[in-house]
């Protein structure tokens, strides 16, 4: 097994866009989740929404890749108002069945054919890069060191998508310190003292779920920024990874969910690199590289269930927070 090389790629994820775009959407989830209280378990209908809208603005419409990218998190407001509206009177296991149906619902409007001049079916959608590239001010290169050497472009991703989450990260932790934080910490606690104060308890629930959606959706765009969109992405386990990442770091913080993100992908792209190593030197009792590879899924799912069971608060989470509504 060549070691520096699957070390040189664990770093190498630190800053990709799939750390990055896990990192908004799982702090959009801990708006939702940790703040608020909601289980939405369909964090990854949002960020299709903003991918999708993002490459749909530039491919059909023409526009901008900055209007395009305004559209997608448009979109995904709108639809967390559409979801919200009916469903947000529910509680805890059922708006959970409600998101995770929602969002396997955007899924397959996506991929079905009869929007296949928009969406692309399951082909997906490409080639929306040409406005985003143009706007680049590094000139032609490489640049870096060690395992974060990257092109103008590879550095130009990484840099918008930083510049996303320092704004989405002020935004969150000026909120949450703010007493619109004090109360959707409240309605996380009890909703019911909350109500009995005079708080429109939906109003504030609405609001957050908005608020989460469009950072997920930020998230999703972010991760479509250098390649393709595509549905096969934005499956029920890419919701579950988002999860895991957030209950790692700590679901009611602020940077926890970055922490997590982090972590989470590090991990992810070492398994992905000795998992098939082990294979191929006859160490995994068996398992072809193959099987090798579907191996860390299996380990997320068993690191999720000991991080809910051991650990709910995460690495940054307080066990002992208190909460206080104005």
């Amino acid at each position: 097994m060549d070691w520096l090389q699957i070390l040189s790629n664990t770093a190498s994820s630190i800053l990709s866009p799939a750390t990055i775009g896990y990192a908004l959407a799982a702090l959009g989830l801990a708006v939702h989740f940790g703040y608020a209280g909601l289980i939405n378990m369909g964090i990854a209908g949002f960020m299709a929404i903003g991918a999708y809208g993002y490459a749909i603005s530039i491919l059909t419409f023409g526009f901008e890749w900055w209007l395009g990218a305004i559209i997608g998190l448009v979109a995904a407001a709108v639809f967390a108002l559409i979801l919200g509206i009916p469903t947000l009177r529910l509680r805890g296991d059922y708006l959970a069945i409600v998101t995770i149906a929602a969002a396997e619902v955007v899924r397959l409007l996506f991929l079905t054919t009869a929007f296949d001049a928009v969406t692309g079916s399951a082909d997906g959608l490409s080639g929306y890069h040409a406005s985003f590239r143009a706007s680049n001010p590094i000139p032609p290169g490489t640049y870096g060191f060690g395992p974060w050497t990257y092109n103008e472009t590879g550095w130009w991703v990484r840099i918008m998508g930083l510049i996303t989450i320092g704004i989405a990260v002020l935004v969150v932790w000026m909120l949450t310190h703010s007493p619109w934080g004090r109360v959707l910490k409240g309605i996380r606690e009890d909703e019911d003292a909350v109500r009995s104060l005079g708080k429109n308890v939906f109003s504030y629930k609405l609001q957050a779920l908005v608020l989460g959606g469009v950072l997920a959706a930020a998230g999703g765009i972010v991760y479509a920024l250098p390649s393709a969109v595509s549905p096969g992405v934005y499956v029920t386990s890419l919701t579950f990874f988002v999860w895991t990442a957030l209950l790692l770091g700590g679901a009611a913080t602020v940077f926890g969910p970055l922490l997590g993100s982090l972590i989470f992908w590090a991990l992810q792209t070492f398994l992905s690199n000795v998992l098939p190593a082990l294979a191929e030197a006859g160490l995994l009792f068996g398992l072809s590289q193959i099987q090798a590879g579907t191996l860390r899924f299996i380990l997320v799912g068993i690191a999720l269930m000991l991080l809910v069971i051991f650990m709910p608060q995460g690495l940054l989470g307080n066990k002992k927070e208190l909460t206080f509504v104005k």
